[in-house]
């Protein structure tokens, strides 16, 4: 029988991909989404792709009533966690609101995972969790330094508690995934990222530059000491970061983890500048952007990049695609949504 993957926030960019190939590999996939910050988009490109309807649930999982029925009406091996919000700048301007949804909907999966006698937690985190390393590359054994966004701190603190939920409670096992900078979308162009309103995030922002919809793009802080001025970043294509959760939940469900909780930091180990990535957009798809310096944004960090070792000694897992290939599945991505 099918071990069956609950993925929280399956509709949205990471979710939707991660569904994918947990699907590829033969796990039975739930998706719940409360659609706060997507659409239909991209759960029905991700049906297109496999040929039939993974289950769907609309629901908060900050409602712990409505978690409590999802756990109760579905015999759920593992969790995947993405149900939360993500952008650095507004959690600085938002804090509340970060601290509200993303630490109680990850309490209420912990606590119906408890209530249903244990279950295997893969938490989405991130490498914001290593705030202004003072060593690069980072490994799991760096030390977190204070975050620097509240968004950032949501995520050590989940962190915090999954490690303190295995501790407690036997029959939870845990697995942190730090990752860095995901971007691209799937080959197919019919699943990748569509955030609503003005993006967060670089890609989406240049491939919208791209298409007219944007009309320049602001590039952060052009004085930070890197070689170029800009900050450096880890930039992980979407697909093989999916490819990641499908090996940790394997791990977890096949009874292979060495401890109860373990974190992997998934990145590709190759640190990239912000110049070299909009050049690297240019060159492969043969356009020129409208781009523009602008002043630094509060809560980024100068440089961050994995040392990806662990993961590939105990996941089986590394980073394959380049970023060229990874930019033009984007542009590819963005034409589709525009019906071009």
């Amino acid at each position: 029988m099918k071990a069956t993957v609950l993925v929280s926030g399956g509709a949205g960019f990471i979710g939707s991909h991660v569904t994918v190939e947990l699907a590829n590999a033969g796990y039975n996939v739930l998706v719940a989404d409360n659609m706060s910050n997507c659409d239909m988009t991209n759960y029905e490109g991700v049906c297109r792709i496999l040929g039939y309807k993974p289950e769907f649930v609309q629901m908060d999982f900050c409602d712990p009533a409505a978690c409590r029925s999802l756990f109760e009406t579905h015999k759920i091996d593992a969790v995947i966690h993405f149900a939360a919000y993500k952008a650095v700048g507004e959690s600085c301007s938002e804090p509340l609101m970060y601290y509200r949804n993303n630490l109680l909907s990850f309490i209420n999966i912990l606590e119906q995972s408890k209530l249903q006698g244990g279950c295997n937690v893969l938490f989405s985190s991130s490498a914001t969790v290593y705030g202004e390393t003072d060593k690069l590359p980072v490994t799991e054994q760096s030390p977190r330094q204070e975050a620097t966004s509240p968004y950032g701190n949501t995520k050590q603190m989940c962190e915090d508690i999954l490690r303190d939920s295995v501790k407690a409670y036997p029959g939870i096992k845990g697995i942190a995934l730090r990752y860095f900078n995901p971007i691209g979308a799937h080959p197919s162009a019919l699943i990748g990222e569509l955030p609503r309103g003005v993006p967060n995030n670089l890609v989406p922002f240049i491939t919208q530059t791209a298409i007219g919809k944007r009309e320049c793009l602001s590039v952060f802080g052009n004085d930070y000491p890197t070689p170029d001025g800009t900050c450096l970043r880890d930039y992980i294509d979407i697909v093989d970061l999916a490819k990641a959760h499908v090996c940790a939940v394997s791990r977890m469900i096949d009874e292979k983890m060495k401890q109860s909780y373990e974190i992997f930091n998934i990145g590709t180990g190759r640190p990239v500048s912000v110049l070299e990535l909009i050049n690297s957009f240019e060159k492969v798809n043969n356009l020129k952007l409208n781009w523009k310096f602008a002043p630094r944004r509060s809560g980024d960090v100068v440089a961050i990049w994995a040392d990806p070792t662990l993961a590939e000694k105990e996941l089986g897992w590394k980073a394959e695609r380049s970023v060229d290939d990874t930019l033009k599945a984007a542009w590819e991505w963005e034409k589709h949504i525009a019906g071009k």
